[in-house]
């Protein structure tokens, strides 16, 4: 594979975490809506994921949606300036998806950015177990969130590994001409 084409797919994957960081950050301003969305989802029998026998979620899962959705309902209503710590988790994710405009101009240079990215989705694992028991979440929620880590770092690895071949491969190439030795003509 040339390095053109290795640089190409880094961004290509790049660009798929940049995504995944903004459509995350957007969802994050609207909860009361969707969380009435997934209570759609959950409990009417013509959504996506009712069965021809009622539901296909777990009662405790739609219990769960249930319980979500009248807490931000609530919250929202009684105590509004709330939802301004999700506003500050939406413009996180919008402000951390512009520092990988870095790795997009140059991913070699900036390696160290999809690190960090990597660094971040590991963190998700730590922070779910410690903190949704402490927030009462129910321990059969945690993996979905700890997915979003694994997911996020899945372009990151695969990005990563075609910007290490591309430094790789020009980083010998560049010592090779930085050694006097090598460059004379005998």
């Amino acid at each position: 594979m040339t390095e053109g084409e290795r640089l190409r797919r880094a961004r290509v994957w790049i660009v798929l975490f940049m995504v995944g960081l903004v459509l995350a950050g957007i969802t994050a301003f609207p909860l009361v809506t969707e969380s009435g969305w997934l209570v759609w989802w959950a409990t009417d029998r013509g959504s996506p994921l009712a069965g021809p026998h009622g539901h296909l979620l777990p009662s405790s899962a739609v219990a769960w949606v249930l319980r979500v959705h009248q807490g931000l309902q609530e919250t929202s209503h009684a105590y509004p300036f709330l939802a301004y710590g999700t506003d500050w988790l939406a413009f996180a994710h919008l402000t951390i998806a512009v520092a990988f405009v870095g790795p997009l101009r140059d991913p070699v240079r900036n390696v160290w950015v999809v690190d960090f990215g990597l660094i971040a989705c590991a963190g998700i694992i730590p922070l779910a177990l410690v903190c949704g028991p402490l927030r009462g979440l129910p321990l059969w929620w945690l993996p979905v969130d700890m997915s979003f880590g694994v997911l996020g770092a899945v372009p990151l690895v695969l990005a990563r590994r075609h910007i290490k071949a591309v430094e790789s491969a020009s980083g010998s190439w560049r010592a090779a001409r930085s050694r006097p030795e090598l460059n004379r003509s005998t």
